[in-house]
């Protein structure tokens, strides 16, 4: 059998991959950081913390996995991007592959990002957009690209690096574009913005978990984009979610300047991963922001009742 570990497990991405691997056979281990009310049924977990590199080492060779997925990094909401943290999870991440492959590991897919990227070329291809990260969360990110990649090719480990675009559904941090906007707009709050021109690449969180298991059964080796392949507009957006909740008096288009340092276009070309693993998304925007939206109505009414 195909044994699974995952970090990362009951974070956004994370808690939507564990039932598309169960329904694949995996016998899924799920490592946390802490305690966590969510759960789900017939999967082991494990509280360990993977910056400490002993914990990380015994938990990788009591399960004995032959898969991991590694999702896990320093996340906090605005501060992620240059927290002096991302250094620590270069070196718990290495040790972590490191250990993994010791135990006898077979096949790792590991988190990457789209702000590894040169962000001035918009359109971003993995063989030809040059690797400039603006940030710290990039370059570390980016960094232990580099390592895992040259560790991989010394050891024989098979690995797979997913760059991750942006991503909106269920579960999001509740200051996030798309989760901020729904619930401020469900609770009748103005939503001040820019001009909202800059056009970005947003996928369904359930598009993105069902990437990563399709990867991972996938014998491709390298970096790879998790995408729509598809560019909206932030304006766009915004008015579509006000549209389908009844409040587009809310928008307030214009209200805030515009971020001259982001880029006006941010998309992946997916063609690499369609081609090599045979994914594709199965939520339209629309269908995404349906369910997000509803999983919205339901969490505030749910609060509103306690």
């Amino acid at each position: 059998m195909k044994k699974i570990l995952i970090t990362g497990g009951t974070g956004f991405i994370g808690r939507h991959c564990l039932p598309l691997f169960v329904e694949k056979g995996y016998e899924v281990h799920v490592v946390s950081f802490s305690k966590n009310d969510f759960s789900f049924p017939g999967v082991h977990w494990y509280q360990v913390n993977l910056l400490n590199s002993e914990e990380a080492e015994s938990l990788v060779s009591a399960v004995g996995a032959t898969h991991l997925l590694h999702l896990a990094w320093y996340t906090e909401h605005k501060k992620y991007w240059t927290a002096l943290e991302n250094h620590d999870w270069v070196r718990a991440s290495f040790d972590l592959v490191k250990a993994f492959r010791t135990s006898g590991g077979k096949r790792a897919v590991i988190a990457g990002t789209c702000a590894e990227y040169d962000w001035s070329q918009g359109r971003c291809n993995e063989d030809i957009t040059a690797l400039s990260p603006a940030t710290l969360y990039g370059a570390c990110r980016n960094e232990l690209r580099q390592k895992i990649e040259a560790f991989s090719k010394e050891t024989g480990l098979s690995s797979a690096w997913a760059r991750i675009f942006f991503v909106y559904g269920p579960a999001e941090h509740p200051n996030r574009l798309v989760s901020s906007v729904i619930a401020s707009l469900l609770k009748g709050n103005p939503i001040p913005c820019s001009d909202g021109n800059q056009k970005r690449d947003f996928l369904y969180v359930e598009d993105v978990a069902s990437a990563f298991v399709a990867l991972m059964e996938s014998d491709f080796c390298g970096a790879i984009n998790i995408g729509s392949g598809v560019s909206v507009s932030i304006k766009d957006l915004i008015n579509t979610i006000a549209d389908k909740i009844g409040r587009p008096d809310l928008v307030q288009l214009g209200k805030l300047p515009v971020n001259t340092a982001e880029p006006e276009l941010l998309i992946a070309d997916v063609k690499k991963i369609k081609e090599k693993t045979g994914w594709s998304a199965g939520y339209s925007l629309n269908q995404g922001l349906d369910k997000t939206i509803q999983w919205w109505r339901d969490c505030l009414k749910k609060g509103d009742s306690d």
